[in-house]
């Protein structure tokens, strides 16, 4: 079964509102955040809009261990120049694991981490032992390390880092690993051959890690180390190759997530912006790119 979603709002109504959102777009999973992205402010979890969401997923057969959850970016366990930031980085992932445990989520994307100040192979240390203080015994989620694109002193844009940091984990059930399409391309490789790059994820790491894809074009060329998404078909991937990627047998049981841009009522105005995620999807199940899917998706939203 095509397990297909995007990221969605994490409101008022927490879970359900993230559910109703994704159900909107015609998704049958989903990934959030417990709070903005950009910062680590939270609210308590709400066990009354849990439990309305965990009915609301029966009734529509989805399954709880296919949503996921994404940690806020600007946690940082690759720089520990300063102790004390970097302690409040690893408490802050606890504290996110053990909402994860409350809500019944399974799957925890996080960037590894930027090594700004030291050198990369401390970088990958400090992280290591970040992780290592954050994935507790027993602990029922696990944390999915980013691919990322490489920009500036970013960790984990090559198979040899994440395979590094995943073999020192003490506890290896918590521990695996988000293919991000577009972060992948701006890394080097080629998504066009997505299949050669699953083979060699197995050589070096075993495909049995991968918990979750994000599914995105890229605005820039292969290997270019800058990681601007793209819609779409509207990027240098192209829908073609996204589409054989997200019907990849290989990965048939995997969650595959949007994220890519909201849509402006113009090319060039940017003032009102609208999810593009019920076209997309609904490009991916059918299997064919639409052409006049931004002309879609504006009069959906305007008319």
């Amino acid at each position: 079964m095509l397990l297909i979603g995007s990221h969605v709002s994490f409101s008022k109504t927490q879970l359900m509102g993230s559910l109703r959102e994704a159900l909107g777009y015609g998704a049958n999973t989903f990934m959030f955040y417990t709070g903005a992205p950009t910062n680590t402010k939270r609210s308590a979890i709400n066990n009354i809009f849990t439990r309305d969401a965990y009915e609301l997923m029966s009734e529509n057969n989805i399954n709880l261990k296919d949503i996921v959850c994404h940690a806020p970016y600007i946690v940082n366990l690759a720089n520990r120049n300063d102790e004390d930031k970097y302690n409040f980085s690893v408490h802050f992932i606890l504290d996110e694991v053990k909402r994860c445990e409350k809500l019944g989520i399974t799957k925890l994307v996080l960037h590894p981490g930027s090594a700004v100040g030291v050198s990369k192979e401390e970088g990958l240390t400090n992280i290591i032992n970040g992780l290592n203080r954050i994935l507790y015994p027993g602990c029922k989620v696990q944390i999915l390390l980013e691919t990322m694109a490489g920009k500036g002193s970013e960790l984990g844009s090559s198979l040899e880092e994440i395979k590094t940091i995943i073999t020192n984990i003490e506890n290896q059930d918590c521990i695996g690993v988000c293919l991000d399409t577009c972060h992948l391309n701006d890394a080097g490789y080629n998504m066009v051959n997505f299949d050669a790059y699953l083979d060699e994820f197995d050589k070096v790491i075993g495909i049995s890690k991968i918990g979750c894809v994000h599914i995105n074009d890229s605005k820039n060329a292969l290997a270019s180390h800058k990681d601007r998404h793209a819609n779409l078909g509207f990027g240098t991937i192209g829908f073609a190759a996204l589409n054989d990627i997200v019907h990849n047998k290989r990965l048939e049981n995997i969650p595959k997530i949007l994220e890519t841009p909201y849509i402006g009522e113009t090319d060039d105005d940017k003032s009102r912006l609208y999810p593009p995620y019920k076209f997309e999807i609904e490009m991916l199940k059918k299997g064919e790119f639409n052409e006049n899917i931004l002309k879609d998706i504006r009069s959906y939203y305007t008319n």
